[in-house]
């Protein structure tokens, strides 16, 4: 994977202590090269698939994992939800991009390496409730990059899924990371926008590529 650390376009927003924006961090070409190799990971073995809720209902959102595959349950090394099979690895150039995005937007390395990569694809319809990450037995911040169409990502507090909360809207090729005191608020994607995508991708829908320290 090619040297796609550096910011490319917008200036850095603080949307709450702990959580940055980075619009514009990947440029064109590293978008396309990580789009590729989701391409690639979303096949099977523990490809791409439908997320059940312990209540019996789905997720819209569809995901795959690598290092680890996380369910409601929490995580496992195999695809417990799905076929069975072991998970991918997680490819060190995704763990060595994790850690230089966290770094542009903290300023300070992560001493952890990144594990787990967890990629969720929306189509137009598909919706993400509020939730929080907080499988992991690692604080080190989330990672957060967009592919594709633009969506709105709300980010709310650690203490409620109402307000208050902030809507962002994160476009193809934004880094967003939250960490320190914004590493356990509630957050969701309650709209794609359709057709916003940069059309050379070749993507119908948004990829979300979140990448997490586990500390398992």
């Amino acid at each position: 994977m090619s040297d796609v650390g550096a910011l490319f376009g917008r200036e850095r927003r603080e949307i709450a202590p702990g959580a940055v924006h980075l619009p514009d961090w990947l440029d064109p070409d590293a978008q396309r090269e990580l789009v590729a190799a989701c391409r690639a990971w979303a096949r099977p073995p523990a490809g791409l698939r439908t997320v059940r809720t312990p209540g019996g209902g789905q997720m819209t959102a569809r995901q795959f994992g690598l290092g680890w595959h996380w369910s409601p349950r929490g995580y496992a090394r195999t695809a417990v939800d799905g076929d069975g099979a072991p998970v991918k690895p997680m490819p060190t150039e995704l763990a060595e991009l994790a850690a230089r995005a966290a770094q542009a937007a903290t300023g300070a390395p992560v001493a952890a390496a990144y594990d787990i990569a967890l990629v969720n694809f929306y189509d137009a319809d598909a919706r993400m409730g509020m939730h929080q990450d907080r499988d992991e037995e690692a604080d080190a911040p989330v990672v957060s990059l967009s592919l594709g169409d633009a969506c709105v990502f709300r980010f709310g507090n650690p203490h409620t899924r109402t307000k208050p909360y902030t809507d962002v809207e994160l476009h193809s090729g934004d880094l967003f990371v939250f960490g320190g005191p914004a590493r356990l608020a509630f957050h969701g994607v309650p709209r794609i926008r359709p057709g916003t995508g940069p059309a050379e991708l070749g993507l119908t829908g948004r990829l979300n590529v979140t990448l997490r320290v586990s500390g398992l």
